[in-house]
């Protein structure tokens, strides 16, 4: 099942078919389409885990307003995966709390 329409990003036919790896698993997704999609229509519904309860979450709001959908991805720990698109050979992980920060590299 994949999310044709998307209440923020433009509609737009769907990209190159690639692969991500979300845990470890590769996961077939659509360069272009958010990240939550992909995951999605793999059938992975729990994106991070809460610092204190330790309760999973996963997609909810769908407008990156609520942040039960973030997640570590090529090392930057909460990323917004329903407006986040996917890049053919991302690296995704399951967050655990506030995830581990790095630091990142400034290009300017």
């Amino acid at each position: 099942m994949r999310i044709e329409k998307h209440p923020v990003l433009p509609d737009r036919p769907a990209g190159k078919k690639v692969d991500i790896f979300v845990d470890g698993r590769k996961v077939e997704a659509y360069e272009g389409e958010p990240i939550a999609a992909a995951l999605w229509a793999a059938g992975i519904k729990k994106f991070r885990y809460t610092r204190k309860e330790k309760q999973p979450r996963g997609y909810f709001c769908g407008l990156g307003r609520c942040t039960d959908c973030v997640m570590t991805v090529d090392g930057v720990a909460n990323v917004r995966t329903c407006i986040t698109p996917v890049k053919g050979g991302m690296v995704v992980q399951t967050q655990k709390g506030l995830g581990i920060w790095k630091k990142r590299q400034m290009s300017w």
